[in-house]
């Protein structure tokens, strides 16, 4: 099957894939009998768009690979196979493969699923925020007292900057853990940066 909307980024892509390097083909394929949706290379994956939002992205971990669904919360889920990566996401879903054959299997469903997406983005459909209050650690807290630019630069930062470096902080188990992350991160958080920036 040749599809004319084929991204040279994604074909190189595959080409490297260590592993999933069929899967990803096939998956691939599916996405592209989408015929709304355009091919794009993001965050060093395949992703497919419409009208540059995201839809799905294909993406591989050592114990399997999957589509992932960045408004996947919003989807029916008839077939009960879509999975939340971790508590913390909020909208994205992934449908996760071991093998070729649970992606033939499933090539009708899956072509289902990216449609529906693909109709609740055309519907502007949102996943509501979980308005999530995160506890300030007592780390940072005794830092933004000390050196209140410090907490004035913090609350400038997105809400997701702010609570990315929350949750980098509060993981820490010992005190003296969570300082030295306080201690380290303040330039960035001084110069509005996020934690990966």
């Amino acid at each position: 099957m040749t599809h004319s909307k084929m991204n040279p980024k994604v074909d190189d892509y595959l080409k490297k894939a260590a592993k999933w390097q069929e899967e990803f083909e096939k998956m691939r394929n599916i996405a592209l009998d989408c015929d709304e949706l355009t091919e794009e290379f993001k965050w060093g994956h395949p992703c497919y768009t419409l009208d540059g939002k995201n839809i799905v992205l294909i993406h591989g971990f050592k114990e399997y690979c999957a589509f992932l669904f960045h408004k996947g919360a919003l989807l029916r889920d008839s077939q009960g196979i879509l999975i939340q990566q971790t508590e913390n996401v909020q909208s994205a879903r992934q449908i996760r493969f071991t093998n070729m054959q649970e992606i033939v299997e499933k090539e009708a469903i899956l072509k289902e699923y990216i449609n529906e997406a693909i109709e609740v983005e055309k519907a502007g459909l949102e996943v509501p925020k979980k308005d999530k209050k995160f506890t300030i650690p007592e780390e940072l807290q005794a830092k933004f007292d000390e050196v209140p630019a410090l907490k004035t630069a913090f609350e400038e930062l997105t809400p997701g900057r702010q609570r990315a470096y929350i949750l980098y902080f509060s993981k820490a188990k010992k005190p003296q853990t969570r300082e030295s992350r306080v201690e380290k991160y303040m330039p960035h958080i001084l110069d509005g940066k996020g934690l990966n920036d």
